[in-house]
């Protein structure tokens, strides 16, 4: 058994990469930023963090099994899917329009895309149906309710320290930018929300159509 301030500590730094990994929440941070600033990023980071919280009870309760299970992959990958898609139309409609149209600073509609974002997002059930194998690499092979509870607690406290840092460092990069600079930026995430949701539509159809 590893001491509580380790274990605190790992599950601190495990949160902390799978966080900062950039992928779809990240890009909407920076949709949001890029006109919005500091607190509109900072809510879209906020939403994510409920979608984090429900996965993270979900495989600290036991239910690895379940998280496993292509009845579970395919409903949340298609919605994923669906939800990248449409960001990706409507950021790429956002940079064709004007600015004071476009930008999508309401600090409620980002938190509810990070929200759906979060929930939605294939890597969250792969990340806690693999749990019992990071205990396995800490050290832990019968993890208890202290050490479920430890791992909770690091990895929340490391995502909710990266809302902070990241809607930092977006609204100081792209806050308060306009012309080509809002243009591209809109069209980058674009592609960046298309290329994730083909990624996971492929994932969809590998579940549903198996090889052989």
């Amino acid at each position: 058994m590893i001491p509580a301030l380790e274990l605190l500590g790992m599950a601190f730094l495990l949160g902390f990469i799978f966080n900062a990994t950039p992928g779809a929440v990240f890009a909407e941070t920076i949709r949001h930023g890029l006109t919005g600033g500091y607190r509109a990023a900072l809510s879209v980071q906020f939403g994510s963090l409920v979608g984090d919280a429900a996965w993270a009870v979900l495989g600290l309760a036991g239910i690895g099994l379940l998280l496993q299970a292509d009845s579970l992959k395919i409903p949340v990958g298609i919605a994923g899917a669906g939800y990248l898609a449409w960001l990706a139309w409507d950021s790429w409609q956002a940079s064709r329009r004007d600015a004071e149209v476009a930008v999508p600073n309401r600090r409620a509609g980002a938190m509810r895309s990070g929200v759906v974002l979060s929930l939605s997002n294939p890597q969250n059930v792969a990340y806690w149906a693999a749990l019992g194998s990071a205990f396995g690499a800490l050290g832990i092979s019968n993890p208890d309710r202290v050490d479920y509870t430890l791992f909770f607690f690091g990895f929340m406290g490391s995502s909710l320290v990266w809302c902070f840092v990241c809607a930092g460092l977006i609204s100081r990069l792209f806050g308060g930018r306009g012309g080509l600079w809002r243009v591209w930026t809109y069209r980058i995430c674009a592609i960046a929300f298309a290329w994730l949701a083909f990624g996971t539509a492929r994932e969809v159809i590998r579940l549903l159509l198996p090889a052989g």
